[in-house]
């Protein structure tokens, strides 16, 4: 155990935003979990993604080193979630240098903040570099550096591109070899990283991502102009790490739930595997979804809509299993709200966190009875073993985790197919990759001619809808792809089709005009004081970009936004609403493209 005085996420963020600001760094606010800059991913996955435009090249208000902590939800991995370091929710501390510091000083930074400020023995620690293949050389340059400050030879370890690499996102773009840290965690002598039984005494704690390359459409990597380092270091795992736990649900930012879930379902943490288990998954599900609700998300059976149904009712089947009665995601809000108090949405949304939990919760219930009718039918026709294909049926259809299935049918003197079902879970599991292939395919947000000029048409629209609908129209989301525009805002009432037409014909007159777009950086207050637009309600730094259509006499637009843009409204082409449509309650949702 690294001998430090942290015990929780207060210290540990505070510690590492302050070495930062130390060396230069600006901070910067943390954004929302719906992604505004990046239409490929339902989710921000990590630090890096609203600065998406800055990464690719466009001035940051702040200057070129960032530091911040950033909420993220990452749903790749909720199959593993229930073991002792998978979470859906988790808060990852960021660096990030735009073409200023690069190998050298990133990876100095590192050991510095790790050996001095964490007080980390460096006999504890080891690293992996990049090995080097066809399509880049080997990391000699980043080993040489770890090997400088004192890793010695035996604890700097070459691994594959699966490994030591990162991007591009999709296809195309910004990428490059990246370089990890390790901590050893068991009380004997520290042994070789390695890929075998004892990687799991290793728990990586840090990487360093050196984004030199950019892929072309050919598949060439070639030297970026901007050479960019982004970093990321989970503050579930480095708080774990520092105070000798083995699991990460001992700390003070799970804790408070696992009391109250112990105290619901009378049963105690760590007692037998199976109920420790089910009690993390409730726990990490729940707070996924307490914080995808605050961020204005609903649950459906779309995009990230059906990925918060899908928590909710996991952690629904996970309350069963632990034998809890009635409903109780609710009760758990107030201490994930207890251990964040630093985000002022959870409380502020408290009411409508509740009043969606307790509504999944009941539908879901209710699905739950349908189930056991279903089960009830199925084991008539069964004589001696469920088969896969059926057990699946109940689990995808009803809700019913396999474990509960087996233990129904062991009731009924039955057996299930298990190897069946775990073969049509893989098939499903491929369906569903292939289906969300569309969101992800663009990557690290496409910022190509057709994204820039339909990202500009949005403040048209936007500056068109409050003309005819009123001032009260905001935007509550975008998605953008280099075919259309998906824009939602808050308005009640269906639009008429007098009312689209007029917006249309708004737009496209403004694109006629040959207007021009300007981007000034200035302050909060002097984007407010100047009449400009924040979007989503916004935590911002201490300086923003704005970007103002106008002509000599007035302006059209002016939001505080991060691009991309075109520099004239002649570029755009022809404005054209292909659908307008209810999104959710009170938000309204239009789709247009540019002919």
């Amino acid at each position: 155990m690294a001998t430090n005085s942290i015990k929780t996420r207060e210290e540990l963020i505070k510690k590492y935003i302050d070495f930062f600001k130390s060396k230069n760094h600006k901070e910067i606010p943390g954004a929302s979990l719906v992604p505004t800059n990046d239409p490929t991913v339902l989710f921000t996955t990590a630090g890096m993604h609203p600065l998406v435009p800055f990464l690719l090249g466009q001035p940051h208000p702040l200057g070129k080193r960032l530091v911040n902590v950033q909420k993220c939800i990452r749903t790749g991995d909720i199959d593993e979630v229930g073991d002792a370091f998978h979470h859906t929710f988790f808060e990852m501390l960021g660096n990030w240098s735009l073409g200023d510091y690069f190998k050298n000083e990133a990876i100095q930074f590192s050991f510095e903040f790790l050996t001095k400020n964490l007080k980390i023995p460096v006999s504890k620690l080891a690293v992996t570099c990049f090995a080097g293949d066809k399509d880049a050389p080997k990391d000699d340059e980043a080993a040489k550096i770890w090997q400088d400050l004192g890793i010695s030879e035996d604890r700097i370890f070459f691994l594959s591109k699966k490994d030591n690499w990162w991007g591009p996102a999709g296809n195309t773009g910004p990428c490059g070899p990246d370089t990890e840290m390790f901590y050893w965690v068991d009380k004997g002598k520290p042994e070789p990283l390695t890929t075998g039984d004892n990687k799991i005494k290793w728990v990586e704690i840090w990487n360093d991502v050196f984004m030199q390359y950019v892929k072309d459409e050919k598949g060439n990597y070639n030297s970026a102009k901007q050479k960019n380092v982004d970093t990321g270091m989970g503050v579930e795992r480095t708080l774990a790490v520092l105070n000798g736990y083995d699991d990460n649900y001992l700390t003070p930012v799970w804790q408070p739930i696992i009391k109250e879930i112990e105290k619901i379902s009378e049963k105690k943490y760590g007692k037998n595997s199976e109920d420790t288990r089910a009690m993390r998954i409730i726990a990490d599900h729940i707070k996924a979804s307490v914080f995808i609700i605050a961020d204005g998300v609903i649950p459906s059976n779309v995009e990230r809509g059906y990925v918060l149904r899908r928590l909710i009712r996991r952690a629904v089947r996970y309350g069963k299993l632990v034998e809890i009665n009635g409903n109780f995601t609710a009760k758990l809000v107030d201490a994930v709200i207890e251990i964040y108090p630093n985000y002022p949405e959870l409380k502020k949304n408290r009411n409508q966190i509740i009043t969606e939990l307790n509504q999944e919760e009941n539908r879901f219930r209710d699905t739950l009875e349908q189930g056991m009718k279903e089960f009830e039918k199925l084991t008539r026709e069964t004589k001696k073993i469920i088969s896969g294909k059926n057990a699946f049926l109940l689990y995808q259809s009803y809700g019913f985790p396999l474990e509960m299935t087996q233990e129904l049918a062991k009731e009924k003197k039955l057996e299930v197919n298990i190897i069946e079902f775990e073969e049509e879970n893989a098939k499903h599991q491929q369906l569903s990759r292939t289906a969300s292939a569309g969101v992800f395919k663009s990557g690290l947000a496409d910022n190509s001619e057709a994204t820039t000029k339909l990202h500009t048409t949005t403040h048209l629209l936007l500056a068109a809808l409050r003309q005819v609908l009123g001032e009260h129209v905001e935007q509550r989301g975008s998605n953008i792809t280099a075919e259309r525009i998906r824009f939602d805002f808050n308005h009640k009432e269906k639009l008429t089709p007098k009312q689209l037409k007029e917006i249309e014909k708004i737009v496209n007159d403004n694109i006629k005009k040959k207007l021009a777009v300007k981007r000034e950086e200035m302050s909060v207050a002097e984007a407010k004081k100047h009449g400009a637009m924040g979007i989503f309600d916004e935590k911002y730094g201490e300086k923003v970009s704005v970007y103002t259509i106008c002509d000599l006499k007035s302006h059209v637009s002016k939001e505080i936004c991060t691009g991309p843009h075109v520099t004239n409204t002649s570029e755009l082409g022809k404005f054209k609403i292909l659908k307008e449509e209810s999104s959710a309650s009170g938000i309204r949702r239009i789709k247009a493209i540019l002919e």
